[in-house]
């Protein structure tokens, strides 16, 4: 295990992580914290890419690491392959967990683009019912809103949305899962990658202007 808290160009380098990268819609679903650290995020997220033709940029950490990064470290200075993800989208959504007293049936939404979290938030809320999808800012812990300038979620040219999400919908660590055998996934999960992938198909971008 690392000493002290460790940064996205460090991680990058740890033998076993694997940077993953797939482009094709303007719209991108990122990872960052996939594999055994935030279980089951970048499976979330590739599968609604998948789904929805949308781009696709995760760090899978191997089993038996968990090393958490700060997501303002998040550099493309430090990658060739998360630079060119994210000159090709306008627009993101990155998907976290989390696990907090109390909130052990929300999402939260944050990230600077307000507008698109209420689109993902309305989607959301029409698939996952049994869930509290909270997207005003205020009501989300300071820390786990993704408001800095510096986050991934807010450098596309259109900003986005950080969706935090917790064990039970991700089918982790969860009393409500642990008799599940599979094979698929649960279905709380299957109904959140299915919101996930409708909210980017239905999204109407801002117009851009982009050189020929």
């Amino acid at each position: 295990m690392m000493s002290d808290v460790p940064d996205f160009a460090t991680i990058l380098d740890t033998p076993g992580v694997e940077e993953v990268s797939e482009l094709r819609g303007r719209i991108g679903f990122m990872a960052y914290h996939g594999g055994h650290l935030e279980w089951m995020t970048d499976v979330i997220a590739h599968r609604a890419a998948e789904r929805s033709g949308a781009s696709f940029y995760a760090v899978i950490q191997p089993e038996g690491m968990k090393e958490h990064f700060p997501s303002t470290t998040v550099d493309c200075t430090h990658s060739a392959v998360l630079a060119d993800f994210l000159e090709h989208v306008d627009i993101v959504i990155t998907v976290h967990g989390f696990g907090r007293r109390g909130l052990f049936g929300s999402l939260l939404l944050g990230g600077q683009n307000r507008v698109f979290a209420e689109h993902v938030g309305a989607t959301l809320r029409r698939h996952i019912p049994a869930y509290n999808v909270i997207t005003d800012i205020e009501d989300i812990p300071r820390q786990l809103r993704g408001m800095h300038e510096r986050n991934p979620v807010n450098v596309p040219r259109q900003q986005g949305v950080q969706i935090e999400l917790p064990p039970r919908i991700r089918g982790a660590s969860s009393p409500l899962w642990w008799d599940w055998e599979g094979p698929n996934l649960t279905p709380h999960t299957e109904r959140l990658i299915d919101g996930l992938s409708q909210a980017a198909m239905t999204w109407e971008p801002e117009p851009l202007n982009r050189p020929f």
